[in-house]
């Protein structure tokens, strides 16, 4: 599947003749290919996909809707997209302004004959909001990591360690046919809990811990994301408390999210319920973020986003308490935005466990 129709379209709303994509994920999205090389070009008429010769076979037997071309010391991208250029009569080519380097900005000033545009903000419009086809990539994923989750919960006990528990995450969910991880499995435990994005060490797996466990999976180009909290062995009656804000604090949340709603209101729904409960100071982070071909993408349900929630669009749930030195709480879930509400792809149940 690609999306070049959505871009031609959207060039002509914006006046441009033509846009140029470098960015793997932003390339990938435009003509449903990936690799690690390669430059698009989606003119109001034609599409073209320039690659070396590393994928230029896969790319012919994979690309639709566009012309294949491979590259070499003869034929460099900037030669290739110089031909469309001067043959389609291009005055104005979009660029991605935001991820393209400022030195291969120059490059292309001084090499391309057409006035650069920024354009980024395309692609970023385009992607907030997922097609049904995207959405079945993004719930597919979401299932398998599940299905690792529930592997991983029967060799969890103390004496395991945090990269044991990061590493059977990451082979599982492999196993299970996912193409790649989302990003680097988060598995902190104990005093290590209190910090969000932590990193999974040598540190046991001990009596009285809780562990928290953030991973995700690719399927179709599209990544799934889910964070589980849980105690090992027993919970405090403190810990017990901040764990049930955080879940109420959630729930909240997710029943705030709706197309309509700006994502810095979804932000407070929550926020209010942890800062009434005396935890404020320990939510440094937004209430979640969009997610799709990357892990993190726009638009989001934090405090800085007054803008409207669209239908369509794919953000975490992820409220969390973090005290530090001592432990952390994290429930993620992952929702759809819709017009009367939302829908949760995430199945897996949310009451404390203990195990």
């Amino acid at each position: 599947m690609n999306n070049i129709t959505k871009i031609k379209n959207a060039l002509s709303d914006r006046g441009l003749d033509a846009i140029m994509l470098t960015n793997e994920t932003n390339r990938r999205y435009a003509i449903g290919f990936s690799s690690t090389a390669g430059l698009a070009l989606i003119t109001k008429k034609d599409s073209y996909f320039f690659v070396d010769s590393r994928y230029i076979e896969a790319a012919r037997n994979t690309v639709e809707d566009a012309i294949v071309e491979m590259t070499d010391v003869s034929s460099s991208y900037i030669d290739k997209v110089n031909t469309i250029i001067e043959t389609n009569g291009i005055k104005e080519l979009g660029f991605e302004d935001e991820s393209e380097s400022y030195s291969q900005y120059l490059r292309y000033a001084e090499k391309l004959k057409v006035e650069l545009v920024p354009a980024q903000s395309i692609l970023k419009s385009l992607r907030a909001v997922k097609d049904e086809w995207e959405i079945d990539s993004l719930k597919r994923a979401q299932k398998l990591a599940e299905k690792a989750y529930e592997g991983v919960l029967e060799i969890i006990r103390p004496g395991i360690t945090e990269c044991d528990i990061a590493a059977e995450l990451t082979y599982r969910m492999l196993k299970l046919g996912a193409e790649n991880i989302s990003f680097e499995p988060i598995v902190v435990s104990g005093y290590k809990s209190s910090m969000p994005h932590g990193v999974p060490g040598n540190k046991k797996i001990e009596y009285g811990d809780f562990l928290t466990m953030d991973f995700g999976c690719k399927l179709g180009g599209y990544c799934s994301d889910m964070t589980r909290t849980i105690a090992i062995g027993k919970a405090t009656d403190e810990m017990r408390r901040v764990y049930s804000v955080v879940l109420e604090a959630q729930l909240a949340g997710i029943n705030a999210v709706k197309a309509g709603v700006a994502g810095c209101e979804v932000d407070k729904t929550a926020r209010d319920i942890i800062s009434a409960a005396g935890y404020g100071a320990y939510f440094g982070h937004g209430f979640g973020h969009s997610l799709g071909l990357d892990i993190h993408e726009e638009p989001n349900a934090s405090a800085s986003n007054e803008n409207p929630l669209p239908s369509g669009a794919v953000i975490s749930a992820e409220p969390g308490i973090y005290l530090p030195g001592r432990f952390g709480v994290r429930i993620e879930d992952v929702v759809i935005v819709r017009e009367d509400g939302c829908e949760n792809i995430t199945v897996t149940p949310k009451e404390l466990l203990i195990i």
